[in-house]
């Protein structure tokens, strides 16, 4: 395997995940404003692409060490913050607030099925890690094991939390280190985006996409490229 690079107080990017296929026909786009509008009998927080992604923190003394699927979002770049949703029901909320440090691994698309292997299983059902055949590695800078199979690990400590009724808590945390394998990022620490078989979750379908072809990037309209969160 490929050394993994340390990068010092940067952060993954929100992985947005495209459709992969350029010839789905009947696509909606911005030219279809005139077509009528539905209201869905279920609302829902229908917001694709989200990222897909497998949080790692300590265990129990004796227990194994947890795996999780969390919803996940960038709070800041600069400084480097990110925000994390968890089910109270879930073991992983109470290791959270015990531990107070995760790592976040972004998993590729040869991973759909280990990821989905954690997201369906308890940890009652046994060693999360052995489910899923996943890799336990060790982080650089926080107390929390890794997925050593994830070509980013976000090494996270928490700084704030907010209970979410009816059954949700909230962690705001630091980015404390960010490390890659060697060919995901140039030497700026800048993605490349297409080293890497990245997927999403799409929030409406339950689905997962891999990422679809560039369309542009931040800072287009004004003629700035050096944008990357």
């Amino acid at each position: 395997m490929n050394r993994r690079i340390f990068i010092k107080k940067t952060i993954f990017p929100a992985m947005m995940a495209g459709l992969g296929g350029a010839n789905i026909p009947n696509l909606i786009s911005e030219h279809s404003k005139d077509d009528k509008r539905i209201r869905l009998s279920e609302n829902g927080p229908m917001i694709p692409p989200v990222p897909a992604i497998l949080l790692t923190v300590n265990g129990r003394l004796g227990d194994p060490k947890e795996i999780s699927v969390v919803w996940t979002f960038v709070l800041e770049g600069k400084p480097p913050q990110i925000g994390i949703s968890v089910a109270d029901y879930h073991i992983a909320g109470d290791l959270i607030k015990m531990h107070e440090e995760f790592v976040l691994n972004v998993p590729t698309a040869d991973m759909v099925t280990a990821f989905d292997t954690v997201d369906m299983n308890s940890s009652k059902m046994g060693d999360k890690y052995a489910l899923s055949k996943l890799t336990e590695g060790k982080a650089v800078v926080v107390d929390a094991p890794t997925i050593s199979e994830a070509p980013i690990q976000v090494e996270c400590r928490i700084f704030n939390t907010i209970a979410v009724p009816p059954h949700r808590t909230v962690f705001f945390a630091d980015v404390v280190a960010t490390t890659v394998l060697e060919g995901v990022c140039d030497k700026s620490g800048r993605l490349i985006v297409p080293n890497v078989s990245f997927f999403g979750m799409t929030a409406g379908s339950g689905e997962f996409y891999t990422m679809g072809k560039p369309v542009g990037h931040i800072g287009k309209t004004v003629g700035r490229n050096d944008i990357k969160y």
